[in-house]
């Protein structure tokens, strides 16, 4: 043909082939009719189109399939499998799995992403080393990767290959204790929980997102209930973000006091959220999605805010404690905030006191004892809480100049009857002494548990039989803030005395607060 490109191999010397393109073209010369051929080496050109390919359809980090290749795959084994498709083995079926690092983001951050990238390479190289033929690993993109095995015999199947992908991971981790790392895996099985590509993928998601909630370094399948769950915790992440610019959460305070005197040092705020249909949702509850979805940071804002108002109003100078999230300890910008609170509400510093659980110090101690230094200078005070539950390891009290230990509640429990539980007590108790630490116990519930409490030289108590949770306006007498004449009278703290070792205790129990915990 005239101009027309054709390709074609021209054998080297070597017996090499080298692709050329050739054109032909005919021309006249001195008069006659001639064919004039232009060879073209396109060795480089073929080599940039093949890479060009493997861009399109291969990560280079990993050198797996990517996500545009993973969903032509699936869509191509789905078509195949599907019941009019002839390969059809009667009762086979595709599992998609999709596979996601646990506390990924923590090592990138932590160690870079140089590292993040090899962990990256490590999860690749094991999770390969499982797979059979006809198989694929992908990567999605980020830590998320992807695994379709078709013609499974049985839905079990699925879950023994996702069980050989942890194992490997596990026993590469036991190589190499430099990068832990476990993933969780979500399975959906085609035909059986979905019949196209998008339900498939997203129910694999969900399935995932079970594994992930319920201890990570596990693999779930999906269910037709986590459909519901996922949508009930979706309104609710929803929901949250509206919540503080409705103005549906509110803060109850709870007192401390010092358990030798019965003197009233100060209250804890504390969180209620009241749904407009949901009615009253725990803290249990929805603190954990906050945190997952991200709207923590605004809810933690108002807690502060709200609580150093509050406090800046009463005569009295009670300190308020507030609890603090991981997610906000690990913001940088964390302790300008707070700084910019007791500014703008005028509030004495000293009489602020943040709340740290150990699990959010242990997630990332480097940035998080960065955070709470610059806080201590600012002069606000920290105070470890749910000690006994989480790590507990004496380090972490070392590490960081802590200015109080909570015990959590669950230990104050029954400490006058469990001869364990007291010794737990007793050994908390001594460390708080010999680091010079005042020591406040939650849970406070009976007489009895308050004279061990006492008996112990424990400083501090909190809990029901101290006082329960209320409104601020039913602890007038405390703040010194007189409450306005429309509170109703049975709201106001109704004082009863309880005799400790011969000193008083003095007992509020709000009415109204008691009805509404």
């Amino acid at each position: 043909g005239n101009g027309q490109a054709q390709e074609a191999d021209l054998r080297g010397q070597d017996d090499s082939r080298i692709p050329v393109e050739l054109i032909a073209r005919r021309i006249d010369y001195c008069g006659k009719p001639h064919l004039v051929v232009a060879v073209r080496d396109i060795r480089e050109r073929r080599k940039a189109e093949q890479e060009i390919m493997r861009l399109a359809n291969y990560d280079p980090l990993t050198g797996l399939a990517n996500r545009r290749s993973f969903t032509s795959r699936l869509e191509a084994e789905i078509a195949a499998s599907a019941p009019d498709g002839k390969s059809s083995g009667k009762g086979s079926q595709l599992a998609l799995m999709l596979l996601d690092l646990d506390r990924f983001k923590e090592v990138n951050d932590l160690f870079g992403h140089a590292a993040g990238d090899a962990v990256l390479q490590k999860v690749a190289h094991c999770a390969s080393s499982v797979l059979r033929h006809g198989q694929m690993l992908a990567r999605l993109g980020g830590d998320e990767f992807a695994i379709i095995a078709p013609n499974l015999p049985d839905p079990q199947a699925a879950g023994r290959i996702a069980e050989a992908v942890l194992s490997a991971l596990r026993q590469e981790n036991r190589l190499s204790p430099g990068g832990m790392v476990s993933a969780s895996i979500g399975i959906a099985l085609y035909p059986l929980d979905a019949d196209e590509q998008a339900a498939l993928v997203s129910h694999a998601d969900t399935a995932l997102y079970r594994a992930k909630a319920e201890g990570k370094d596990t693999f779930r399948y999906f269910e037709a209930s986590m459909g519901a769950e996922a949508r009930d915790r979706r309104s609710l992440e929803q929901d949250l973000r509206q919540a503080v610019a409705r103005g549906e959460f509110r803060l109850v305070y709870q007192p401390q006091k010092e358990i030798s005197s019965g003197r009233m040092i100060g209250f804890e705020a504390l969180l209620r959220w009241q749904h407009p249909d949901r009615g009253e949702v725990p803290p249990s509850v929805f603190i954990p999605v906050a945190e997952d979805s991200g709207s923590i940071a605004q809810i933690g804002e108002w807690v502060l805010s709200t609580a150093c108002e509050e406090a800046a109003t009463w005569k009295n100078s009670l300190t308020v404690a507030v609890n603090v999230s991981a997610v906000q300890l690990h913001n940088p910008d964390f302790s300008r905030k707070v700084h910019e609170v007791l500014l703008r509400t005028g509030l004495a510093a000293g009489r602020l006191e943040l709340e740290i659980t150990e699990t959010a110090l242990v997630k990332d101690m480097p940035r998080a004892l960065a955070t709470l230094r610059q806080i201590k200078a600012l002069g606000v005070r920290v105070a470890m809480d749910d000690f006994g539950t989480g790590y507990s390891s004496l380090s972490n009290l070392r590490a960081f100049p802590f200015d109080k230990i909570k015990i959590d509640g669950s230990f104050i429990k029954s400490v006058d009857r469990n001869g364990q539980v007291a010794t737990i007590v007793r050994a908390v108790l001594g460390l708080g002494r010999g680091l010079g630490l005042p020591v406040l116990a939650e849970g406070v519930e009976t007489l009895d548990e308050l004279r061990f409490l006492d008996a112990e030289d424990c400083d501090i108590g909190q809990g029901y039989f101290l006082g329960r949770p209320g409104p601020i306006e039913a602890f007038s007498e405390l703040t010194g803030v007189p409450a306005a004449d429309d509170v109703v009278k049975e709201d106001a703290a109704t004082a009863k005395v309880q005799n400790v070792r011969g000193g008083s205790i003095l007992m509020l129990q709000p009415a109204a607060a008691a009805r509404s915990v």
